[in-house]
């Protein structure tokens, strides 16, 4: 627990260092007269960063809880939050209920807008289920959205459950809290330091919005902040929810942050420096406390409760002997020196001595309870690095099929140098699309017959397409941890000569077997090395045929189950009897379109016969988007005895549905 608590302080470095920047640019437009269009321009600026804190910690929870620092896991998190944030907003709790919004519960206001106990929790849920299922292999027919596809779908499903939850519990844990700052508002300078105290505890769960409503706005008749700036109060009285938090913001947290990277580890010094150096001054200036505290939160989280500790007795201090001020923004100096010359602001000055103390008491007590209990605050961590130690994984003792495709591909890429070989690492649905210095560096035959591999497409001297199949996400994830050092190039055991085949089948062969195919359109035969796709034409997929159309209609070119369909609707996966995938690909280039041309007719664990309606396909629009329309019929991985036979002395009368030809399965031992 200490280690995963521990590595979410680490995780949280990296949205962190984005804070300060959003603080000084706050502080700097508060700072210059309000009247000044750059002072509302750098305000927005700043806020802007600062309203999608939640979103940043999930994004920075996610990729740093992961093993894998994947961009699928960032977008898992952004799925999850943006879900909660939007479910339990109160115009949206206000329609679930038929309830106008104005009796929405207070509690689905400010204390769940840009909450960073929410984006916490999509971050580590994301990161959980990204581990556990970022790797998953689905039946043939849901493969799309196999490994890493699946994670922002079971993440949203997770956070859409939290939220319900969250719809049942928040309300009564929101309540509660006002009801607790209610009575503790009733305990003089006492209930001061309480609220101080409780008020830092609670800024990882975002209630602290809850007692903040009830010291500084009218919930429960306070108002501290309008009265303090409209002068209706009582002078040493009035801004006593407010005084305190100055000695902690421009003293007491930039003395920690010193301590904090005076103990950092002698090679993490310049880091740590740069980083506590930018939180202080944001502290100190505007009051923007997130980037200090969050960077020891969770990683020392005891540095945390002494910190929230010296809060609680900052505000006690202040408001027993009635030193009083205030603030609009927080507690920094821009604040501070804005409401010096309040009428309600009473012996201010007392703020800055009592600081002076409070930065003594941060930096002494601070120094004290990392070195005793070796608290792992930022730069004190070994393994405070930009790819922690345990998610580099060596070569395990046995290796699946996409592992050892993977390395094999890698040798063939260059082995020691296809790092530097490789410029560009990209996958479609079945195709590794690789951009490399010199394409003549790769030995394309051992490509040809690596294990897994269907075909090689050499497109120039910088482009190659390695064509693997529906399956081509675990090699390419596996290719990837390779190229970034996570995963040994070195086979398990060496490849074996029943493996260096261009394509493997478990189909069955009688002596003489066939399956006829169909004409999938109206309109002219083409053999696919005529198709104007260098990919099609040379055959890497598989062989096959061509419809160049003249009309929209698409049909099955052969009896079989819709196994896949791409989600931009522009390919269709048939399995035949024999077990065949045949691939029904409509236009060149048209993946681009994202399906607008194409109305599909079919789901996927349809059965159809050939001739059965496939599809509309807009033609027009194809040519309109400069694209070309012609509809390939792939056969994929074919057994090595098996052929795809077009009949040359057809005469083809252009009509969809005729027979075009046949795929023949051979035995070996057949003459």
């Amino acid at each position: 627990m200490k280690d995963y608590f521990q590595r979410i302080g680490r995780s949280l470095m990296l949205p962190v260092a984005v804070l300060p920047a959003a603080a000084i640019l706050t502080g700097i437009g508060n700072w210059l007269p309000a009247t000044w269009f750059v002072s509302g321009v750098l305000k927005l600026a700043g806020g802007s960063i600062l309203d999608i804190l939640a979103l940043l910690f999930a994004v920075g929870l996610a990729l740093g809880m992961s093993n894998k620092k994947d961009g699928a896991v960032a977008l898992a998190a952004v799925v999850g939050y943006a879900l909660t944030d939007y479910v339990l907003r109160p115009e949206n709790i206000a329609t679930l209920f038929g309830q106008k919004i104005t009796a929405v519960n207070a509690a689905f206001g400010t204390p769940t807008h840009n909450n960073v106990l929410f984006g916490i929790v999509s971050g580590l849920v994301a990161a959980a289920l990204f581990d556990k299922f970022g790797q998953t292999k689905l039946p043939q027919a849901l493969s799309f959205f196999s490994g890493k596809r699946l994670v922002p779908i079971l993440t949203a499903l997770a956070m859409l459950i939290f939220s319900i939850v969250m719809i049942v519990v928040w309300p009564f844990v929101y309540a509660a809290l006002v009801a607790f700052a209610t009575t503790i508002s009733n305990l003089g300078w006492i209930g001061a330091g309480l609220y101080g105290f409780f008020n830092r505890l609670l800024i990882p769960t975002g209630l602290h919005h809850a007692l903040n409503s009830v010291f500084w706005f009218k919930v429960a008749g306070i108002n501290d902040i309008g009265n303090f700036w409209d002068s209706h109060g009582v002078l040493g009285i009035t801004g006593r929810y407010q005084a305190g938090f100055f000695p902690i913001m421009m003293f007491g947290l930039p003395a920690g942050a010193y301590a904090i990277y005076r103990n950092a580890l002698p090679e993490q010094k310049k880091r740590i420096g740069s980083l506590m150096l930018a939180a202080g001054v944001a502290s100190f200036f505007t009051g923007v406390t997130e980037p200090l505290e969050f960077s020891f939160m969770f990683v020392a989280w005891p540095l945390y409760l002494i910190h929230a500790a010296l809060t609680g007795l900052s505000l006690a201090v202040a408001a027993f002997f009635h030193w009083t001020s205030g603030f609009g923004f927080s507690a920094g100096l821009v604040d501070y020196v804005l409401a010096f010359k309040m009428p309600l602001a009473n012996k201010p000055y007392m703020l800055l001595l009592q600081g002076i103390v409070f930065a003594i008491l941060y930096y002494v007590i601070f120094n004290y309870a990392i070195q005793k209990f070796n608290l792992m605050t930022p730069g004190r961590d070994p393994k405070e690095n930009d790819v922690p130690e345990s998610d580099v994984v060596l070569s395990p003792a046995t290796e699946d099929k996409y592992l050892r495709s993977a390395r094999v591909i890698w040798q063939a890429l260059g082995g020691d140098k296809a790092k530097d070989n490789l410029t560009y690492l990209y996958n479609c649905t079945t195709r590794l699309r690789y951009k490399m210095t010199d394409t003549a560096l790769a030995d394309v035959n051992a490509l040809k017959h690596a294990p897994g591999v269907m075909g090689v497409n050499v497109l120039d001297q910088h482009q190659i397409h390695i064509v693997i199949g529906p399956d081509v996400q675990f090699v390419a994830d596996n290719i990837q941890n390779i190229y970034d050092g996570n995963l040994s190039p070195t086979l398990v055991t060496p490849l074996q000569s029943s493996e260096v085949t261009p394509s493997e089948t478990t189909t069955p062969v009688n002596h003489t077997a066939i399956e006829s195919l169909f004409a999938v359109a109206d309109g002219t035969l083409l053999h696919l090395e005529h198709v104007k796709d260098d990919t099609f034409a040379s055959k890497v997929m598989g062989d096959g045929f061509a419809i160049e159309p003249i009309n929209g209609n698409v049909l099955a070119p052969i009896d079989g189950e819709i196994t896949m369909i791409a989600p931009t609707q522009h390919a269709i996966g048939i399995k035949t009897e024999r077990g065949t995938d045949v691939l029904v690909h409509m236009g060149i280039d048209t993946v681009a379109m994202n399906g607008a041309p194409f109305d599909l007719k079919i789901v996927v664990g349809d059965h159809v016969k050939h001739g059965d309606k496939l599809a509309d396909m807009n033609i027009k629009a194809i040519h309109e988007a400069d694209k070309m329309a012609t509809i390939m019929v792939i056969c994929l991985e074919l057994p090595e005895t098996a052929t795809v036979k077009i009949d040359e002395e057809l005469d083809f009368d252009g009509h969809g549905g005729d027979y075009v030809g046949q795929i023949v399965y051979q035995n070996k031992d057949k003459k």
